[in-house]
């Protein structure tokens, strides 16, 4: 039975529900692998094979191993439990989430300090707000938007 889902309506963002933590179960799982030094260290080796080492789907291990964190989340990752890679990587925080709004971490610091992206045009799918997904580096692709 199908869960009636308002929140999926909301431009620019994926809820981290029921759902999706089923889905993202081993993503989650591989990132949370991550806290271990021993774990950095072979992944950092050989990130397919370790990869290749939890049930994870063929996309979500592309998208992780393109660091694309748009991506790993529309396939179930937590952005608390990604941050793992990230640092990992050596990257703050702030570094990530630029990346996934297609700005620079001085840029998104400067939007976030700013208060954040504004409310008009992102109250819903299909206004023209800049989290709109047209407006975004990942695009609409496989997403509906209506006009």
């Amino acid at each position: 039975m199908s869960l009636d889902k308002p929140y999926l309506d909301v431009p620019g963002t994926t809820i981290f529900d029921a759902e999706q933590s089923r889905k993202g179960y081993h993503l989650n799982q591989f990132c949370m692998s991550l806290m271990q030094a021993a774990n950095r260290e072979r992944f950092k080796a050989d990130e397919r094979a370790y990869l290749d080492e939890w049930a994870m789907t063929e996309e979500q291990k592309q998208a992780v191993l393109a660091r694309d964190l748009n991506r790993c989340i529309a396939a179930g990752g937590n952005i608390y439990f990604l941050a793992k890679i990230g640092a990992t990587d050596g990257k703050s925080f702030q570094q990530m989430a630029g990346s996934m709004t297609g700005m620079t971490e001085d840029e998104y610091r400067a939007m976030m300090v700013a208060g954040g992206r504004s409310v008009e045009g992102n109250r819903y799918v299909g206004e023209d707000g800049n989290a709109q997904a047209h407006h975004q580096p990942q695009g609409s692709a496989g997403q509906k938007v209506s006009t």
